[in-house]
């Protein structure tokens, strides 16, 4: 089985000279390096870098350098100093406390909406093994996610950052969208952190965000969803709330057995 290494990333490779800033890298070698580090990352649960990406594709170091860094200015990696691959939703490349194992690979999940949306993503996964801790009381737990029907459980997702300002420190918004015991642990982690509430969810709910969010991202040519977009894909499961940049259908939470609410966008998308 293929998969991620249980360590922060690897060492930088030998350094790449810094592209010109002259100009800008042609868009279609960019569309190139983009699908093919998400057909890796997919098949392997490893992050491709800057070096092997110029050798497996015929390039020279600085075009690889270049359109990695395009792909980070338009939010489809997100790289760290090295240009070594963070998140490349939904797979990351380091540890976000979620694991997804497939029949043939294992990947670090980027968040629970990343790791949820996974087996839908990668065509020859169907079916995963989604691993996490409950951030409150470290409670492990464990669901077959698939793409037939939502998986049984009453833990609920708490999202911590409103998606206009995942982008603020997309690491840190991925790494608090996490899946707790019950509103109960919720409760008690905020209290414990001073951090403000987010947004709860069911399983339910967060499998049918997941579902279709990164429909097409192994395909080429492939779009990020603008804010429009977005917002029409939140409403059309039925999501709403301020939280989320949509309007409030009036009733104050989401995917629990009283309330609705969901993902929106105002202003930046989230991370699509």
């Amino acid at each position: 089985m293929t998969g991620p290494s249980v360590s922060e990333p690897s060492a930088p490779e030998s350094p790449v000279p810094e592209p010109p800033q002259s100009s800008a890298p042609d868009p279609r070698l960019v569309e190139r390096v983009r699908v093919h580090v998400y057909r890796e990352f997919a098949a392997t649960g490893r992050p491709p870098t800057v070096l092997g990406v110029a050798d497996r594709l015929g390039l020279r170091p600085l075009e690889a350098a270049a359109a990695f860094d395009a792909l980070h200015a338009a939010r489809h990696l997100v790289l760290d100093a090295d240009r070594r691959i963070l998140i490349a939703h939904p797979f990351a490349g380091i540890p976000l406390r979620f694991s997804v194992m497939g029949a043939r690979t294992l990947w670090w999940g980027g968040c629970a909406w990343d790791s949820f949306a996974i087996p839908h993503l990668v065509s020859d996964e169907p079916t995963v093994l989604v691993a996490t801790t409950c951030p409150n009381c470290f409670t492990p737990h464990a669901w077959v996610v698939s793409r037939d029907a939502p998986p049984a459980g009453q833990q609920v997702a708490h999202f911590l950052v409103p998606v206009a300002r995942i982008w603020d420190d997309v690491v840190r918004s991925c790494g608090n969208q996490s899946i707790f015991c019950s509103e109960g642990c919720v409760s008690a982690w905020l209290s414990a952190t001073g951090q403000e509430r987010g947004y709860v969810m069911s399983l339910e709910t967060l499998w049918l965000l997941a579902r279709g969010w990164y429909a097409g991202r192994l395909d080429t040519p492939y779009e990020r969803r603008e804010p429009t977009r977005a917002a029409e894909y939140f409403a059309s499961i039925g999501l709403s709330g301020s939280f989320w940049g949509l309007p409030d259908a009036g009733r104050p939470n989401a995917g629990l057995p009283d309330a609705e609410a969901g993902p929106g966008v105002s202003g930046s998308p989230a991370p699509s």
